[in-house]
């Protein structure tokens, strides 16, 4: 092997690295871009298959990468955002996206016949400006543009790199006789051309590369068209793959996808031997970057067109490949089962949505400590030791929420995030700790209750009815601070504050009343020490709720 042998293999592994990096800062920077509507996009899907599909084909052109795409519905289906007959919609449109990156590879072939429109001449250029708005320009939007600058130029270069240290062994028999070999076992072509995406994770990947020994002129169509069959399957590894700790339905989801890559590559493969056997020139023939975009693209197409009418047999299908299993802990938190199932790691490939999830479960935590606190309070004016016991046995679950919470936020945080869900994040670790301190002076409030009932102490008419108007203004603040979170109104806010200074008020001119009342006997000492710390913990919350209302002030 000579010097010029391994440069050229230094080279092409260089230009794949280009490539590979290029395609995923590239499809990052537009996955911060527009990963924010993603959500909202997901949050327009009703029955409309049609529409499932034309919003499957945007997310996946947006992120550039199928697998991730199905990854995210496994992930969705899995946390009960879409349901499996939505599901199939979005991964028939997810094949179609999947075949813009194929047409921006093939872009320097459309350019040919003028050096100046291929993209390989321009590549520079791009990642020059690209790195100048990522290091001096100020506006989040404008580094943004500058990453997908970087990474679609780097991309064009890696692509010039593979494609030169190929080029001097274009006419080398190893190559010829491996595609011929390849083009004449159709199964061997779809399990290379599977075993390749599945290791690169990226059908997107595999077929650029696919794409760049074609720009050479070594790729016969038959071989080309048997290894892109294959990488349509290799790219539900990924999927599969993501399923495998998950429910039975995040499994069916995945499942839906397998299923139906490889019915087309069933349909494709026998079609594509029989033309071929009868036209054998045409297979020997080579093939362009050009038509492997074409073939990639009709492909997708015509599965698409001829499995919609069968999207509900595609779900019945998943139904009776993954089969029911006997439901397991029955007996676990309810509450806490639904947090496990919507805290789903699957939805990373999303940052945006990830965000959002772990926003809409503290707001979910917040709702059970908002029970929690109703129910130690029903406590205090009942009596009731049910009640107590209840509280108890929340403030558990509470416990284990903010456990998990903490756990998953912290993975969120080290997502690729933009500086906005950054602070959101940060604000959010800083809600669960609020809410939890919540729940402890719930507890507090279960206890006080307890103590009361155990030693037999009362308050007086005045006193309760003093303790329930600062009890409803407390369950007024933390409401509102709760909404503000849920909804980001404004109006909550300034509710919450003007709640946390009536509680203010109302505590401080309770106590004076309450000492009054010590003094002139009306009152027993013992009810009195419970009574001021009863007060003093609803004072508390109302301050933690004024602390929750303040993130989403600070968000807006």
């Amino acid at each position: 092997m000579s010097i010029n042998d391994v440069s050229s293999i230094f080279g092409f592994l260089g230009g794949l690295g280009m490539f590979l990096y290029g395609m995923s800062i590239m499809a990052d920077g537009m996955q911060k871009t527009a990963g924010s509507r993603m959500s909202s996009f997901l949050g327009m899907l009703t029955n409309n298959r049609l529409l499932a599909i034309a919003l499957g084909a945007l997310i996946t052109a947006i992120i550039q990468s199928s697998g991730a795409t199905t990854v995210m519905v496994v992930g969705f289906v899995s946390a009960g955002v879409l349901n499996l007959s939505q599901a199939v919609g979005v991964i028939m449109g997810a094949n179609i996206g999947t075949t813009i990156t194929a047409w921006i590879v093939s872009m320097s072939q459309l350019g040919d016949a003028f050096e100046i429109m291929k993209p390989g001449f321009y590549a520079p250029l791009i990642i020059g400006i690209g790195a100048l708005l990522l290091i001096f320009a100020k506006g989040q939007k404008k580094k943004m543009a500058g990453e997908i600058m970087i990474g679609l130029g780097l991309l064009f270069t890696g692509l010039d790199f593979m494609s030169g240290s190929i080029s001097p062994y274009t006419d080398a028999p190893i190559f010829s006789r491996a595609f011929a070999f390849l083009g004449g076992n159709p199964l061997l072509g779809m399990m290379i051309g599977a075993l390749v995406t599945a290791l690169l994770q990226s059908s997107s990947a595999s077929v650029g590369i696919l794409q760049t020994l074609a720009m050479n002129r070594i790729v016969t169509t038959n071989a080309a068209i048997y290894i892109t069959l294959g990488q349509n399957i290799g790219s539900c590894v990924t999927a599969m793959l993501s399923s495998a700790g998950g429910s039975r339905t995040a499994k069916r989801a995945a499942v839906m996808h397998l299923t139906f890559n490889v019915i087309g590559a069933l349909v494709f493969g026998i079609l594509g031997f029989v033309v071929f056997a009868v036209m054998p020139a045409f297979a020997a023939s080579h093939i362009n970057a050009v038509q492997i975009s074409m073939f990639h693209t009709v492909f997708n197409l015509t599965m698409t067109f001829l499995l919609f009418p069968f999207g509900d047999q595609l779900v019945k299908l998943s139904g009776i490949v993954v089969k029911e299993t006997p439901e397991e802990n029955l007996d676990a938190d309810k509450e806490m089962v639904e947090t496990v199932r919507h805290l789903d790691e699957r939805i990373f490939e999303s940052p945006a949505f990830a965000v959002e999830t772990a926003a809409l479960e503290v707001v979910h935590m917040g709702q059970i400590t908002m029970k929690n606190v109703r129910r130690s309070l029903d406590a205090i004016f009942t009596g009731s030791l049910d009640e107590v016991q209840d509280v108890y046995k929340t403030e558990k679950t509470i416990d284990n929420m903010e456990k998990m919470l903490t756990e998953y936020l912290i993975k969120v945080d080290n997502l690729s995030l933009t500086e906005r869900q950054k602070r959101v994040v940060n604000n959010l670790f800083y809600s669960v700790s609020d809410i939890e301190r919540i729940g402890d002076h719930a507890e507090n409030l279960a206890e006080q209750a307890e103590y009361m009932v155990n030693h037999k102490l009362d308050f007086t008419q005045t006193g309760m009815k003093d303790l329930k108007a600062i009890s409803d203004s407390v369950v007024c603040s933390f409401q509102h601070a709760i909404d503000a979170r849920r909804t980001g109104n404004m109006d909550s806010v300034r509710k919450v504050s003007q709640y946390e200074d009536d509680v203010d008020s109302q505590e401080e001119e309770l106590r004076e009343k309450h000492i009054e009342r010590l003094s002139a006997g009306k009152c027993e000492p013992s009810a009195g020490v419970v009574f001021l710390d009863i007060i003093s913990n609803l004072e508390r919350i109302s301050d933690h709720a004024y602390n929750l209302a303040g993130y989403v002030k600070d968000e807006m």
